[in-house]
């Protein structure tokens, strides 16, 4: 693989049939990391009520353990990306899920409050190296013109995570405790790693690829701009997602052995706004974008309106789901600013997520501290987005500047 930008050869080809074949496995064996990787994340969020029972602190605070994961991706994707600039891509996700793995049975043997904490930042810091890589290597892999399905394809997992590992993970942390979910998601990990060596081609980075090199992306305003829209944006999803548990059972009433049913509906709108989405982006990917941001305001502001009302409030759950296809989306639009710092800024893609995944679970939870009640993450989440669709803007009108030498 030259670049992670290049198009593999054409259907035509002789060369386009083995790569057919090694496309379908091998993102598979990408997207099973993306999904321990999505259970892992977002199953603490579903389980917040037995963590701060256990620890001895308020849910609110309990969620200090997601923003904890969450700074830790903010850290490790572009360290990690600038480190593994030269590695061969194979063995550099096989060390990156080990370190996922390893994270999480730790974070199951716990003993508290501050040591969870610790444990759940030093797991992220694999997080977004992983699936920045995994994005340029099925980019790589795909046929021509399909560059957003393929990152689509390997977010899947992602979302799948959200339709059956957060509640599985959340059944099983009801019924067994939550320690026993977070060894569940390390023993996904080890599962892809095997699958990963089984199926991945072995793909060597560029050939002049460097740390000085990837490094470059940071002086790219268009590169921070697109950053900065996911970290503001995609904020909106994680104010409702991290406290959707005590939403729906205390604001909406949702009977308790329901909420795995509700939680697998936020993710099946995270499935449906992945498959959607992508058809959508190579052929008008800026207004794909543009039109995410303004639905995730209409969505969000939905949501806050109908969390008291039971069977309105799981259809806006399922709207806010649609927003994740927003994901997709960056990363191919940072391959596209980035130039030849793919690496690093397919990685701090997700650091841009996880800083949204950070702000909006502190604001959220501010929110509830100041007595707005529940249902007002949604007004916070409708706010995020439209300050994502601002810097979209600004990023928009930086672009045409300097297209037109102003």
């Amino acid at each position: 693989m030259t670049s992670a930008t290049s198009q593999p050869a054409s259907p035509a080809t002789p060369a386009a049939a083995p790569q057919r074949r090694t496309y379908g496995p091998a993102v598979l064996a990408l997207a099973v990391g993306g999904f321990g990787i999505g259970t892992g994340e977002f199953a603490i969020m579903g389980l917040l009520p037995e963590v701060a029972q256990e620890l001895g602190v308020s849910i609110p605070r309990a969620g200090h353990v997601i923003s904890a994961y969450a700074l830790g991706v903010v850290v490790g994707a572009p360290v990690l990306a600038v480190l593994g600039a030269r590695m061969e891509r194979r063995a550099l996700l096989m060390a990156l899920m080990a370190f996922f793995a390893l994270g999480n049975f730790a974070s199951a043997l716990a003993p508290g409050y501050a040591s969870l904490n610790l444990l759940r930042f030093a797991t992220g810091l694999p997080h977004g190296t992983y699936f920045g890589v995994a994005a340029l290597v099925a980019a790589g892999l795909a046929p021509a013109g399909r560059r957003a399905a393929a990152v689509g394809h390997v977010m899947l997992g992602l979302t799948l995570a959200v339709v059956v590992g957060v509640p599985l993970a959340a059944w099983m942390g009801q019924a067994l405790g939550w320690r026993v979910a977070f060894a569940l998601v390390g023993a996904i990990g080890v599962l892809a790693i095997a699958l990963v060596r089984r199926w991945l081609p072995r793909t060597p980075a560029p050939v002049q690829a460097s740390a000085l090199r990837e490094l470059g992306a940071l002086r790219r305003a268009q590169v921070w701009l697109t950053l900065g829209v996911g970290a503001i944006g995609f904020g909106g999803l994680f104010s409702v997602f991290s406290y959707i548990k005590p939403t729906l059972l205390e604001l909406a009433r949702l009977p308790p052995e329901v909420l795995p049913f509700a939680l697998a509906l936020l993710g099946l709108g995270m499935v449906a706004g992945n498959a959607v989405g992508p058809r959508f982006m190579d052929r008008h990917l800026l207004g794909t974008i543009a039109g995410l941001l303004v639905w995730g305001c209409a969505v969000l502001a939905l949501f806050a309106l109908t969390a008291p009302m039971l069977p309105w409030a799981l259809a806006s759950t399922f709207l806010v789901g649609t927003l994740g296809a927003l994901g997709p989306a960056l990363q191919v639009r940072l391959m596209d600013v980035a130039g030849d710092a793919q690496a690093l800024a397919a990685a701090l893609n997700h650091s841009a997520f996880n800083a949204a995944n950070a702000l909006g679970a502190w604001l959220g939870g501010m929110a509830i501290v100041w007595g707005w009640g529940w249902a007002s993450t949604g007004w916070v989440g409708a706010v995020l987005a439209l300050g994502g669709l601002a810097v979209f803007g600004l990023s928009l009108a930086h672009q045409h500047r300097t297209r037109s030498g102003r």
